[in-house]
């Protein structure tokens, strides 16, 4: 068998190929050859499997050991097994009013996202309209930007130093829910529109010529048809408000606490140990319900699928429909936009002009306080770490990319959930683990710079094996095996086969980690030193300072992120749309 036979296989699939004097079934020999791998054979032992180890092992150290030691200060605080923790906290009624009001403003806060972005996913599923494409990215980018900048966003339009403070919101839990539609209308949004756009118009027109009203067909068709997606994008939102963090902290003031930012002060202004593990395990196994149930409506979301093809958008005729769409359009800028600016303004507003006078603020110490963080230096450790995490979550994402591709079936979905844990927990819980585990001998990294990236390259590695996974499995079995057979090693195959096929949603994946690094703030404030501060612990000390060069400084460092990670999550959807990968 010659390399044209090899390539025409690899072309046709299992075709066997018949030479003179012998008959042999090319796909078996190469499925042999690509799992018994020169260099290996004799241990029996795939290149992929070894690769696995790495994020197997990263999980092992810093995520199952950390939460391990949670769970060992929540029953054993003393060393023995006692329930003095349990009631102190069960018989207070502080911690309980707290349990309350973090489920209930994250019931409500729901409730009012689905609210506001159902009829605004209605339109953009149904009409075809100039500038869609940047309506969906406005919408989308405050998802994308830190939960500190989103805070300094809503003081800056609605605080008492605000554009509109005059209406005396601040601290206070309309703040809070406004700030909550904000950052997650655009998960109800991107999530039911693309549902809904493959729900084809002749379905309605079925059930309107059977005689059924609008009303009818919405709630009897079109409502069933939604739900799974209704259903995951709730539960997603529900999540992202009960474990709030940033928001709550900066937004809410000493007035209103969740279980994240109980857990927080506890650990850190009262060192209070087992009180802030048992809440850390309190909301660990929550949330790891709420993942369970979200993970199986995805599954009923995969099994159900309206239609094969997006149905074609109509464009607004009549003048009602025309009001419907300017309507959604102008409510969408307003929601998204407006904080948005309010923060660049109030960044270049000093006494009653515009003026650059906070960003040169920025590299000058006036008040010569000891405690004064550069903003500068700030900025200087967070492009350390986020490169640092780049480089630390790609290694760690493609390693479990290719161990979940090798596995396949019930083993690689398994595998997956299984890599996607991190996301499941809060960096908050995250961060506090890791601190009270990794304090000794040989792991003690407690006043290590390296503590902060490990963290920030758990909650960014599982978005690189969201960016990678799709591209990967796309990769034909015959464009490998051919190669395998043609004598190329696996680092060959690796860098002149898949690695070309995979570069641009690789290059997302980094963008993610990169970012995501950029703007992380509740792990990081606990575990980042004094003089290892990011700019997102900076402008929460910023905002926690008196004096309004403190505050604008505050919103000027929070301009410069946002434009930062505003930029970087373009630059991602320009990859996703030019690559075609699905996030």
């Amino acid at each position: 068998m010659d390399r044209g036979d090899i390539i025409a296989f690899s072309e046709k699939g299992k075709r066997k190929i018949h030479k003179p004097g012998f008959s042999i079934t090319p796909y078996s020999l190469l499925r042999q050859g690509a799992h018994t791998v020169k260099g290996w054979k004799n241990f029996g032992i795939r290149p992929v499997v070894i690769a696995g180890l790495i994020p197997l092992l990263f999980l092992s150290l810093f995520y199952f050991y950390p939460l391990c030691g949670i769970f060992t200060r929540s029953f054993f605080p003393d060393g023995i097994f006692e329930f003095k923790v349990f009631e102190k906290i069960f018989s207070s009624a502080r911690i309980a009013r707290i349990i309350w009001f973090t489920f209930w403003q994250a019931g409500l806060s729901t409730l009012l996202t689905m609210a506001a972005a159902l009829p605004c996913a209605f339109v953009m599923a149904n009409y075809h309209f100039k500038g869609k494409k940047i309506i969906m990215g406005i919408a989308t980018i405050p998802f994308v930007l830190p939960t500190v900048v989103v805070a300094s966003a809503f003081q800056a339009l609605a605080g008492d130093r605000g554009i509109i403070g005059f209406i005396h919101i601040e601290n206070s839990l309309y703040m809070i829910l406004l700030a909550h539609v904000f950052y997650n209308f655009s998960i109800v949004l991107r999530i039911t529109t693309n549902f809904w756009s493959y729900i084809r118009k002749e379905t309605a027109e079925a059930g309107a010529m059977l005689g059924a009203s609008s009303v009818q067909i919405f709630f009897k068709i079109t409502l069933p048809l939604l739900k799974p997606a209704l259903y995951a994008s709730s539960i997603l939102v529900f999540i992202f408000c009960f474990s709030s963090f940033g928001v709550i902290l900066i937004l809410g003031g000493p007035y209103f606490s969740t279980i994240e930012v109980e857990i927080y002060r506890q650990a850190a202004h009262l060192f209070n140990l087992p009180v802030a593990s048992l809440l850390s395990l309190i909301q660990i196994l929550f949330t790891f319900l709420m993942m369970w149930v979200y993970t199986s409506l995805q599954k009923r979301m995969a099994k159900f699928s309206p239609e094969s093809e997006s149905k074609a958008m109509k464009h607004a005729e009549t003048f009602q429909q025309k009001i419907m769409v300017g309507f959604c359009l102008g409510f969408i800028c307003l929601l998204c936009f407006l904080p948005m600016a309010a923060l660049v303004v109030k960044s270049l507003l000093y006494e009653g002009s515009f003026s650059f006078t906070f960003y040169k603020e920025l590299f000058i110490n006036s008040t010569n306080s000891l405690f004064y963080i550069f903003p500068l230096k700030a900025g200087l450790n967070s492009l350390v770490y986020a490169t640092a995490t780049l480089a630390m979550a790609l290694v760690v994402g493609l390693c479990a990319s290719f161990l979940i591709k090798s596995a396949k079936g019930k083993r690689g979905a398994l595998l997956d959930s299984f890599f996607m844990l991190p996301l499941s927990t809060s960096a908050v819980t995250l961060g506090f683990g890791i601190i009270i585990t990794l304090d000794k001998p040989p792991l003690n990294l407690r006043t290590s710079w390296i503590l902060v990236p490990v963290v920030h390259t758990l909650v960014a590695f599982p978005f690189v094996v969201r960016s990678v996974l799709p591209a990967l499995s796309s990769i034909p079995e015959s464009l490998r095996d051919a190669a395998l057979m043609l004598g190329a090693s696996n680092f060959r195959v690796w860098f002149h086969v898949d690695l070309p096929i995979i570069a641009r949603a690789v290059t997302a994946g980094a963008l993610f980690a990169f970012t995501i690094s950029l703007g992380e703030f509740g792990a990081t404030i606990f575990t980042a030193r004094p003089e290892f501060s990011t700019l997102p612990v900076a402008i929460y000390r910023f905002l926690g300072q008196p004096g309004i060069m403190n505050y604008g400084q505050a919103m000027a460092v929070s301009s410069l992120l946002m434009l930062v990670t505003a930029a970087g999550f373009l630059v991602i959807e320009n990859i996703r749309t030019m690559g075609n990968q699905v996030f």
